[in-house]
């Protein structure tokens, strides 16, 4: 038997030795595939550069740093960027100023001393000057940032059709993502910096940037549209902080995810695992989820090497922990896509939502028996109370979604005292992303979803003043 180091000790060597006292030595044992498997999500995402040459050679490749301090400060106005930058090299706001929009970085802190970027779209360069408009909060999804809204260009994201349409848009970024990586004290090498799930963004970034927005512009009501994990934090917000949420006219879920005992995700399987999973990331990611390193590059190749199942997944990394629909993909977005997913986030932030796997509800971080008494004074942790939302909220699902199954929607339906809706696109094999990406997403969902938010939007606002 080989010699081990500390570290394969406690990975490999045990698993090994499994492996050889069985009759199955071509596979390693069930838990450690599964936990590559998971681990592959990560880290094929971050491996962005050899899958846009592999796919575009028009587009090359593009690393991302922390520092966007380009970003930080409201756009001159009548300032653009070349338009023969591809996006894929591009941050949000220069890809908004590439399209013709005028662009705004706003930095804000929460109430635990996280800076926040908000980006801002006011206007159309060319358009009139318009005052008193509308504003709404566009929030995104797990793994990603403010760039989802704007991927799919003029006339098809929805961030521009909102703004075409009169409204004054705002593009959260959540903690911990490409574009809000500081503190007042914390460095990102800090663990503490990533001790935070989407518990604490619902509980200190919304209520931050809605309190901000409402304060800049003077307004008394705002409109919420959110994606994927964004509906969770304003779940969340809207339980736990009822004094913010009251300055929600209205909120629209793009695949609400709050229960999810259906899901269709590969991430169900490792579920069941996740306290085990919670020991091998201290290696491999305690922090941020995933850090690219070479062992973890390593254990990504491992993983998708194992069988046909596992290299499919990793083909298609992207959509392994939402669904693929292909007549909806446009492809020539993946290149820009890769560019800039995935953004960032916690491990905690997904072991989050493994552990709504397993328990069938919706509630706060479980911390295990002990810590939990100490914590919440119960060996379980507290459900957040969706009866109590007192905001109108309207839930748009899709057939093919692998995170926002039909059951789960259904069940939180029932639970929110205030709903506009619960409508299902008119596409069986819509999935996630398709909400963001999707080739007919203007049709099949933005139509619906901007005619509601005409009814509330005048009544948000008192009236438009033109400059």
């Amino acid at each position: 038997m080989p010699t081990c180091s500390y570290l394969q000790e406690r990975l490999f060597c045990k698993f090994r030795t499994e492996q050889i006292t069985t009759r199955n030595t071509n596979r390693i044992p069930e838990m450690l595939r599964l936990v590559l498997v998971w681990l592959s999500l990560g880290g094929t995402l971050r491996g962005v550069q050899s899958r846009i040459s592999e796919i575009s050679s028009n587009f090359g490749s593009h690393t991302f740093t922390d520092d966007h301090d380009d970003d930080h400060g409201a756009i001159a106005e009548g300032a653009s960027i070349s338009t023969d930058v591809p996006d894929v090299h591009l941050p949000t706001l220069d890809m908004v100023r590439k399209a013709g929009y005028y662009a705004e970085a706003h930095v804000v802190e929460t109430e635990d001393g996280y800076f926040l970027t908000l980006h801002r779209i006011p206007g159309r360069v060319g358009s009139p000057d318009i005052r008193g408009k509308p504003s709404v909060i566009l929030q995104h999804g797990l793994l990603s940032s403010s760039a989802d809204w704007v991927i799919p260009g003029r006339e098809k994201a929805l961030a521009y059709i909102l703004v075409d349409r009169g409204y004054d848009v705002w593009l959260g970024n959540a903690r911990g993502n490409t574009y809000s990586r500081a503190h007042a004290s914390l460095s990102i090498s800090d663990s503490k910096f990533w001790n935070f799930t989407w518990h604490e963004m619902g509980i200190y970034d919304l209520p931050a940037i809605i309190e901000y927005i409402t304060e800049y512009k003077k307004e008394k009501n705002i409109l919420y549209v959110g994606h994927s994990m964004g509906t969770t934090m304003f779940y969340v917000m809207a339980s736990e902080r009822p004094d913010v949420a009251r300055k929600v006219k209205a909120m629209f879920s793009l695949a609400p995810v709050a229960f999810l005992n259906h899901v269709k995700s590969p991430i169900r399987i490792v579920a069941p695992y996740v306290h085990d999973i919670e020991m091998i990331i201290h290696f491999f990611g305690e922090d941020e989820f995933l850090p690219q390193s070479g062992i973890l590059r390593f254990l990504a190749r491992y993983g998708c090497d194992i069988n046909v199942s596992e290299e499919t997944i990793c083909a298609n990394a992207l959509f392994v922990l939402c669904g693929f629909d292909q007549e909806q993909f446009n492809n020539t977005l993946l290149p820009i896509i890769l560019g800039h997913s995935p953004a960032g986030t916690s491990t905690k932030t997904l072991i989050h939502y493994a552990q709504g796997i397993n328990s069938g509800e919706f509630r706060q971080y479980d911390y295990g028996k002990e810590k939990n008494l100490e914590i919440y004074h119960s060996v379980t942790p507290p459900a957040y109370n969706l009866t109590g939302i007192n905001v109108p909220v309207s839930l748009h699902y899709a057939d093919n979604d692998w995170l926002a199954s039909i059951t789960d929607v259904k069940r939180l339906y029932q639970d929110l005292p205030k709903t506009i809706g619960m409508f299902r696109v008119n596409f069986p094999k819509f999935n996630h992303l398709d909400f963001l990406w999707g080739i007919d997403a203007p049709k099949l969902v933005y139509e619906k979803v901007i005619y509601m938010m005409g009814k509330y939007k005048n009544t948000a606002n008192k009236k438009w003043i033109a400059g």
